[in-house]
């Protein structure tokens, strides 16, 4: 974790697989609603990940009950077939960016729930799936 971050979890999918029913929920308490804050989605695949890309259903809840639904589509691989993302062996850790430069509307617990949405029921090689939420650097 970087001094900017104000949240930074992951969460261990399991080696038979992704469910598709299965979410990963995260529950962040925020309190500046002045400051701007980028939202990234911490990936670990392994290199027997079948595609390469991954789609995420991306629910966020806030603490007055409005509700955001995202898709978002991450890229695990390049056109080339190489693997993106920091790592060696059979693991790589990708950081992508969900949301740039945004202000949280009120104070409070936000819940963010990320489920996969690709068309396997039991999506293997993602080891885990993660949430960080940092401060952004100002121009």
């Amino acid at each position: 974790c970087g001094k900017s971050a104000i949240y930074d979890a992951s969460i261990d999918i399991p080696q038979k697989g992704w469910s598709a029913d299965s979410v990963a929920t995260f529950n962040v308490t925020i309190s500046d609603t002045t400051s701007v804050h980028n939202i990234f989605i911490n990936l670990r695949n392994t290199t027997s990940y079948p595609n390469s890309n991954l789609f995420l259903f991306i629910q966020t809840h806030s603490p007055s009950g409005a509700m955001l639904r995202d898709t978002l589509e991450c890229f695990l691989a390049d056109t080339k077939g190489e693997w993106l993302g920091k790592g060696f062996g059979a693991l790589r850790d990708n950081q992508i960016l969900y949301k740039q430069y945004i202000r949280f509307p009120e104070q409070g617990e936000f819940s963010f729930s990320i489920q996969q949405g690709m068309r396997t029921h039991s999506l293997e090689g993602i080891a885990s799936v993660g949430i960080r939420i940092e401060k952004a650097k100002t121009k």
